[in-house]
């Protein structure tokens, strides 16, 4: 889709909604979902809107740092006013609306987890000054809710930490290998119930996109509008199409790219082990050349709880929930540390930029220099998917956030 189709699609949706907009709310992903395609899409609204209606955009970071001044540019441009921008506190920034019970959450989860999940989102999406919320992003497989955007980028996007921290935990504990790349899993089920009790009211309008890149180009294969769940489920099939990657053989040597504007942090950067573990053969090994990364969590205390406890599997995270608050406290980063490990299956290598030996290896990777890693496997010489590499097979992968790599037969039988 070329940029005069998006803009005419965007501004003939605009003049079929029946309110008159004089005040919006535009929710776009981050900049580590740079290729979603949201960028132009915000520009397109800005510059069909700006000469009606007052425009305010507030990135959904969910626990995400804040965008720089910098990514703002890159991804949005620079014609938008600076005061135009919201950045979100997800800690301090919501209010409940109210909650997902128990019961529903135990049979979701075919009884592993037995408590409420609160429903929290920004302050600012109850604010009645906004005659429409907009949330805008892309639908691509997900460690957590199966299929990316639709509700998660309101619920999640722009939620709390008891929505983060408990649907994280939620699709940690069953089974991220069941639900990528699927609708209706259990996270997406509670995701629903908050939408029918609790969200319906609110003038929310979607925008998603299903997008491919390649060589650094990313293409808006799909465009969908509108508040209805069969646009996102007709976007999750068009995505199954486009960024499902089904191999017939398991890949014993994969190495992934990290590029160092987008990823920063290992709580962005193992995507390359939640989109490539269904792929991985028993006792394979996953490089990751990460020369961006630079922490472990996206903010200081999720940053800690990693260097405490390190990927060390589910049985040992879970244990350490049971023995320990600070873990109870943050379900999300339990989660993460069990989305992080590849639970003794195959070997998990980091070239990062700016962490030490010391530091990958007290979490539970194993570590290479960076400057090795780039002199063997550089980013340059290799094409996306097999290659040869000094008699080696390898396979490469630019950008593992794009899609979801997975043998077929693994993927199927789920």
């Amino acid at each position: 889709m070329d940029r005069a189709e998006l803009r005419a699609r965007l501004e003939a949706w605009l003049d079929s909604l029946d309110n008159k907009l004089e005040r919006l709310l535009l929710l776009p992903p981050d900049f580590t979902r740079f290729n979603s395609g949201a960028g132009v899409i915000v520009q397109e609204l800005y510059d069909l809107l700006s000469g009606s209606a007052e425009l305010d955009i507030m990135p959904a970071l969910g626990c995400h740092e804040p965008m720089a001044e910098a990514e703002i540019e890159a991804m949005f441009g620079t014609r938008i006013p600076k005061d135009c921008y919201i950045h979100r506190n997800w800690r301090t920034d919501v209010v409940k609306i109210g909650e997902v019970p128990a019961e529903f959450v135990r049979e979701v989860s075919d009884g592993k987890l037995d408590f409420p999940i609160e429903v929290e989102i920004d302050r600012r999406l109850l604010d009645p000054k906004y005659d429409l919320i907009v949330s805008i992003g892309q639908v691509v497989p997900h460690e957590v809710v199966g299929m990316a955007n639709y509700t998660k980028n309101v619920l999640v996007g722009c939620g709390g930490k008891g929505m983060i921290d408990k649907t994280h935990f939620l699709g940690a504990v069953s089974g991220m290998e069941k639900l990528m790349g699927r609708d209706h899993s259990p996270v997406r089920k509670v995701f629903d119930y908050a939408e029918e009790h609790f969200l319906k009211d609110l003038p929310i309008e979607y925008i998603l996109t299903v997008t491919t890149t390649k060589a650094d180009v990313t293409t808006i294969e799909g465009l969908f509008l509108g508040r209805s769940r069969k646009n996102f489920e007709a976007a999750v099939a068009l995505s199954q199409e486009k960024n499902l990657d089904l191999l017939d053989e398991p890949l014993q040597k994969v190495v992934a790219y990290l590029e160092p504007d987008h990823f920063k942090s290992t709580w962005v950067g193992n995507k390359a082990i939640y989109r490539l573990r269904m792929a991985m053969a028993d006792g394979g090994e996953l490089l990751i050349i990460a020369p961006g990364v630079r922490h472990f969590g996206e903010d200081p205390v999720f940053d800690e709880l990693i260097r405490k406890y390190g990927y060390r599997g589910t049985p040992y995270v879970l244990e350490m929930v049971r023995k320990n608050k600070d873990l109870r406290e943050n379900l999300s980063a339990a989660a993460h540390l069990i989305h992080g490990s590849s639970e003794g299956r195959f070997r998990i290598v980091y070239a990062p930029g700016y962490l030490t030996r010391k530091e990958i290896e007290g979490v539970g990777f194993e570590y290479m220099e960076l400057a090795e890693a780039l002199e063997r496997y550089h980013p340059d010489r290799l094409q996306d998917g097999f290659n040869k590499v000094n008699g080696e097979d390898v396979f490469f992968v630019s950008n593992p956030s794009l899609g979801l790599w997975a043998l077929r037969e693994r993927f199927e039988r789920v």
